[in-house]
């Protein structure tokens, strides 16, 4: 059966981009722009999300390696991501298509209010058959939170923008097994139902000078968009017609299946567009509560606290025993809760001489991992 995939997310990665000498080449991907011209035009809606801007700039100022220090990286952007838009410019206008550029930054995606409006302009050039082109504002970006890589952005505006498909087109034909003394590559997989350890630790090993990604940021990102209820498939961009073949209902590449009950839009946004500050120690009783009986977490449960945050930020709730359980968006800050951890919600207004609620983490704003 021909899948009914309708809005689809395709991210090109910079392997794709460039010759294997690592000379960018935009003529590399003429063939998957046709394609993706010929989906706008019979209906379907279509966000690509690019790399490439810092590997243009690269060739543009005669590197032979990828930049170390960060000016320099983020000279490659300023450079190379006007070249590399120009490069679009002309390969879409073959087919008349309009074209709209995009620069995101991951405070763009963490703050809610510009969260809600970078999915509002999305679809709004959707409506209007746009092809929105996404990058990182790479020449801005501040290193310590940044995306990383653009297989995490590409996974994060699927989920934005309530995407039914994610392809990542790489130079590879999908995830492949390892040998048995691991050094070494077998067969393709197909399908992958759960992505398991031994999942990841296939990915492994997969970077080359010119990228920041590699297999294991696909996988990442694949985790991160199953969860949300989107499927998402690697596919080797480098053959022709590879994306009608997909959209046909044709096996390509490796296909990672949607988790049928996803994440709603606000808890995706909770689990993967905000960097925690902090974490929150629980006991036995609290663990019971908020993974089995859907409950939110009280005052009573909390053990202990670590980190540096305030009322509103995000933080990992741990076990006692050291596992990763939630996250969640904290009532109270780091001050506060220490000195309301173990006691009773009735005795938060007479400890601090304020209360604002007589949960830490609503169940609302609690995620489980």
């Amino acid at each position: 059966m021909t899948p009914s995939w309708n809005r689809i997310v395709v991210k090109i990665g910079t392997s794709l981009l460039t010759t294997p000498e690592g000379n960018f080449s935009p003529d590399c991907i003429a063939g998957i722009v046709k394609e993706l011209c010929c989906l706008r035009q019979s209906g379907k809606e279509i966000i690509l999300v690019t790399s490439g801007a810092i590997g243009a700039g690269m060739c543009k100022l005669d590197l032979k390696r990828r930049p170390a220090t960060i000016p320099l990286k983020q000279a490659c952007a300023a450079v190379g991501q006007n070249y590399l838009m120009n490069s679009y410019k002309h390969l879409f206008n073959e087919y008349e298509q309009t074209i709209a550029q995009i620069l995101l930054t991951y405070q763009d995606l963490s703050n809610r209010k510009s969260y809600l409006n970078t999915y509002n302009t999305l679809l709004t050039l959707l409506q209007y058959t746009v092809i929105p082109i996404i990058n990182e504002n790479d020449t801005v970006a501040i290193e310590e939170i940044k995306f990383g890589d653009n297989d995490t952005l590409s996974s994060l505006v699927a989920q934005l923008v309530e995407a039914d498909l994610l392809l990542l087109l790489t130079d590879i034909d999908g995830l492949y097994s390892r040998t048995s003394n691991g050094k070494g590559f077998g067969e393709l997989i197909p399908v992958v139902e759960d992505i398991t350890p031994e999942i990841i630790n296939m990915a492994k090993g997969t970077n080359n000078k010119f990228t920041t990604g590699g297999m294991a940021t696909k996988i990442k990102a694949a985790q991160m968009a199953t969860q949300a209820g989107i499927t998402v498939i690697i596919l080797n961009g480098r053959k022709q017609g590879i994306i009608s073949q997909i959209l046909e209902g044709k096996e390509c590449g490796t296909t990672f299946v949607a988790k049928k009950d996803g994440l709603s839009n606000r808890k995706r946004w909770i689990m993967y567009n905000l960097k925690t500050a902090g974490e929150i120690i629980i006991d036995d009783g609290a663990r019971e509560a908020i993974l089995n009986q859907g409950k939110s977490l009280l005052p009573s449960g909390v053990m202990n606290v670590k980190g540096r945050f305030e009322e509103g930020d995000a933080v990992v709730v741990m076990s006692i025993h050291g596992d990763t359980l939630a996250r969640g968006l904290v009532n109270y800050s780091r001050g506060d809760l220490i000195k309301i951890k173990g006691k009773q919600s009735t005795q938060i207004e007479e400890i601090l001489g304020y209360e604002y609620g007589e949960e830490i983490i609503h169940r609302d704003n609690l995620v489980m991992v």
